[in-house]
């Protein structure tokens, strides 16, 4: 059973026979903000923007991630192509430079020399002791045309103990085991010929200005010198100048405006040029001097942030950690990453590298990430500016939609202030519920009193429009006379709801015996067979009013005739065959005082006979002054329709009640449907059979009225509607907050 709506409650305690406040629970402001924000989401046009914002993410994720992937993988194409093309002309030219080595090696007038020099077979008796100078001279002439053909710049010639026996440089002559020459020497010994890594030089040489210098990068190039047996007797070493065509080739494996080719030995340390020399020395990385390059002058250590923005390790590069490339070249590893690393300058790449064990050296092909992923950027920045735009949009929308609301409140409140509704003007304000007002007017042509009904304008959402386009709708379909009649409905242009019925002058159930006090058997009787006509037909076309109790209950004098019933608000009204109602479970329906049991327990349960156990309720009111329970709580009142039965009203009333009229309306607050009156004529008929059902003349009715009424169509009431007093108001009851 849910209890937690908040409804129209008329719970009332008489003491010393004087009754108590009628007590209201109005809607809850959280309830009516939740519907007013609903309809509010559903209905304004700001909705769409952030709809096509959260699509538009949607989308550009989507988007964004397909191209992302695309460029992903054509970018790991593009440099693992470029590489591979890099590392194949690198290792073309040092099969070359093996070739010409082996060339220049292997020449008769070379070998002749050299086997003065060297100790064939490693016998002392063949030695032929030579004049250096001399020897010089004549390898200078042997090897000339080879070294300026292909730019060597000095040679050496070592014997089988790697002591060097001749040299175009006089100041490495006799130099025996020289670490730097160790393993090219080794290999040509072996009989391979052989290319070292750049290093920095041994002897003081000339760099490319002229400048006699020691630690000027070198590369060599050997080849064993054999004997006629074709023994490997000695080695015969050219140098190459790494800044040259080394260096030149791995600059041809730039792309775009960041990337480049580089090699880099065992240790980590770059061995051929950088195109970002001059950003380094800036940077730092590099000595600010004349000349200076990065050809062994940079080690691929990972600085931990962009050195090139400001960020300064605080280590000493030394100590810094491998690049992730260089650890994993170094290693074997061979690799490409297209997700970002830092390279050297703590820039963030995209690479791909390997290592070429021949030449004892790695290369890797980079390019810096914003480059690389530039115009997946741009489509970044274009998705969110659209996001922007359609932010923007959506808040001068929302804007736009407040003020245009605001200025249609305030026209709709004008017209109200005008007292112009439609064709009908406005005179009086007979009363105000949860959602609306009532007032008094006539149509601008027929000049016919009117009561006009309209939604309070601060106050409309979605729930009270329809549940006031199907009342208007519900109650135009019924014609007994019993039931209030509906004249018009309309929307004016300025946007109010309203409805026009006839106009009642005269007063409410409620109001009648908390003013006068209990009714007569006979009167109550001729009210309630009223009641059940009005019913009757309601029940015969398949609805169900959910809200029948003494304040929709109204009593007037009608053309001529006295005590003429209007059974009003069909706000609650139900259809039975209505699929969306039996499974819209939404709480209780109607008003605690007058609920039958089916409606607390089961709300979308509710019939024709749910309407008449409020009816024998209304009918114990009108005879007892009294509510048929007592309860100091909704839950409690509740309880007790369920599980408790009802007093008879003879032990409550100070009048005389009918044995017949008690066990009619006793039989329709039974617990069980099945033992009620089963259509609302069968239960007029029950009251039919009292005595006292013929008893209430006319006569009576005219002179009762004739007491209570002063001049034409108003009763002893303020003229000042209260909705909280017996007036003639409070037959429009506008609580539409039920549901």
């Amino acid at each position: 059973m849910k209890l937690n709506r908040l409804f129209s409650l008329g719970l009332t305690k008489h003491g010393n026979n004087q009754p108590a406040a009628h007590m209201t629970f109005a809607t809850s402001k959280v309830g009516r903000s939740l519907s007013q924000t609903g309809l509010f989401l559903r209905k304004q046009l700001w909705i769409w923007p952030i709809i096509a914002v959260v699509v538009l993410t949607i989308v550009g994720l989507f988007v964004r991630s397909a191209i992302e992937t695309t460029m992903k993988d054509s970018l790991r194409s593009q440099i693992s192509t470029t590489l591979d093309i890099e590392a194949a002309m690198l290792e073309t030219w040092l099969n070359s430079q093996k070739d010409n080595a082996e060339s220049m090696a292997n020449d008769l007038e070379t070998r002749q020399i050299a086997y003065g020099l060297l100790e064939p077979g490693g016998s002392e008796e063949h030695k032929v002791v030579v004049e250096p100078v001399v020897v010089r001279a004549k390898l200078d002439k042997a090897l000339g045309p080879g070294l300026s053909a292909h730019d060597y710049v000095g040679y050496f010639v070592a014997d089988r103990k790697k002591q060097i026996v001749a040299s175009s440089n006089p100041e490495i002559l006799g130099l025996k085991d020289v670490d730097e020459y160790d393993s090219f020497l080794s290999n040509s010994l072996n009989g391979i010929a052989s290319v070292s890594p750049p290093f920095p030089g041994v002897a003081a040489v000339k760099d490319s200005k002229g400048r006699l210098r020691t630690g000027i990068p070198t590369m060599w190039v050997s080849a064993p010198v054999r004997d006629e047996s074709f023994q490997v007797i000695g080695v015969l070493a050219l140098r190459i100048r790494p800044e040259a065509e080394f260096t030149r080739i791995l600059q041809l494996g730039r792309i775009g405006q960041t990337g480049e080719t580089y090699a880099f030995d065992k240790t980590g340390r770059m061995v051929s040029n950088s195109r970002f020399d001059d950003q380094m020395i800036l940077s730092g990385l590099l000595p600010d001097e004349i000349g200076s390059t990065s050809l062994l002058k940079v080690l691929l250590r990972d600085p931990g942030g962009d050195v090139t923005k400001g960020h300064r390790p605080t280590a000493r590069r030394d100590e810094l950690p491998l690049t992730h490339m260089a650890a994993e070249a170094i290693v074997g590893r061979p690799g490409v990453d297209v997700d970002g690393y830092r390279d050297y300058r703590g820039v963030l790449v995209v690479g791909a590298w390997k290592w070429l064990p021949d030449a004892n050296l790695g290369i890797a092909t980079e390019i810096d990430y914003s480059e690389a992923f530039r115009p997946l950027a741009i489509l970044r920045w274009t998705f969110w500016g659209l996001f922007a735009l359609l932010a923007l949009s959506a808040v001068a929308i929302f804007i736009f939609t407040i003020i245009a609301a605001r200025w249609r409140r305030e026209a709709q409140k004008a017209a109200i202030k005008a007292q112009q509704i439609g064709q009908y003007t406005l005179e009086q304000k007979l009363g105000s519920g949860g959602m609306g007002v009532v007032y008094r007017g006539h149509h601008s042509m027929l000049r016919r009193p009117t009561a006009i009904k309209m939604l309070d304008v601060d106050k409309v959402n979605e729930a009270s429009m329809e549940r006031f386009e199907r009342e208007v709708q519900i109650t135009s379909q019924l014609n007994h006379p019993n039931t209030v009649a509906i004249y018009d409905y309309g929307r004016t242009p300025e946007g109010v709801f309203y409805y026009a019925m006839e106009y009642l002058d005269g007063i409410d159930l409620q109001a009648l015996v908390e003013r006068y006090g209990p009714l007569p058997a006979p009167r109550a009787i001729h009210i309630l067979q009223q009641v059940c006509g009005s019913l009757y037909e309601a029940h015969s076309l398949g609805l169900v009013h959910r809200d029948i109790k003494p304040a929709n209950i109204m009593l007037n004098r009608r053309g001529g005739e006295p005590d003429v019933v209007k059974v009003l608000d069909f706000g609650l009204v139900k259809a039975l065959d209505d699929e969306k109602s039996k499974t819209d479970q939404r709480g209780l329906t109607g008003t605690p005082l007058y609920m039958s049991p089916e409606a607390i327990q089961m709300p979308n349960s509710v019939d024709a006979r749910s309407d008449l156990y409020a009816v024998g309720a209304v009918g114990y009111f009108l005879l007892t002054g009294l509510p048929v329970f007592d309860a100091d709580s909704v839950v409690d009142l509740c309880h007790k329709h369920v599980a408790t039965p009802p007093t008879p009203p003879s032990q409550r009333a100070n009048i005389s009640i009918p044995p017949e009229l008690e066990n009619a309306l006793l039989s329709c607050l039974e617990k069980s449907r099945a033992k009620r009156p089963q259509t609302a004529r069968d239960l007029s008929q029950l009251i039919s059979r009292c005595q006292e059902a013929l008893r209430w003349s006319i006569e009576e009715a005219d002179a009762w009225w004739g007491r209570h009424e002063r001049g034409q169509g108003s009763m002893d009431v303020p003229k000042t509607p209260n909705p909280a007093s017996g007036t003639a108001s409070r037959g429009y009851d506008l609580t539409m907050d039920q549901q």
